[in-house]
């Protein structure tokens, strides 16, 4: 249940940094729309962060957490802000999930 908890809360950290790159593109009131969405993605995730880690060791977590939301956000780049998906890129996300599944994989819990 805690790892639920932990990939729910790396995904609405995607959602935090996405809302920052459509606030960037947003103009009049729709950028305080994409600020408040920030705000409440940012809420959820630290809290589900918070919750993960009640039962999972917090190195771990922690870790694991940051790196769905940084695979999600270069993906969410890449896929929607139009950056570029160049080799290194890729290879480098690949690099990251490889290691978010090996830290899963010792873990004790």
């Amino acid at each position: 249940m805690h790892w639920i908890l932990l990939i729910i809360g790396g995904l609405f950290e995607v959602g935090f940094t996405f809302c920052l790159g459509k606030a960037k593109e947003a103009a009049g009131s729709a950028t305080y729309l994409w600020y408040g969405g920030f705000g409440i993605c940012l809420l959820v995730s630290m809290c589900m962060l918070m919750k993960a880690t009640e039962a999972l060791p917090l190195g771990t977590a922690y870790a694991v957490w940051t790196g769905i939301g940084a695979v999600g956000t270069v993906l969410a780049g890449i896929l929607v802000f139009k950056e570029p998906a160049t080799f290194l890129r890729i290879l480098f996300i690949i690099t990251l999930i490889g290691s978010i599944i090996g830290l899963k994989a010792v873990s004790s819990h």
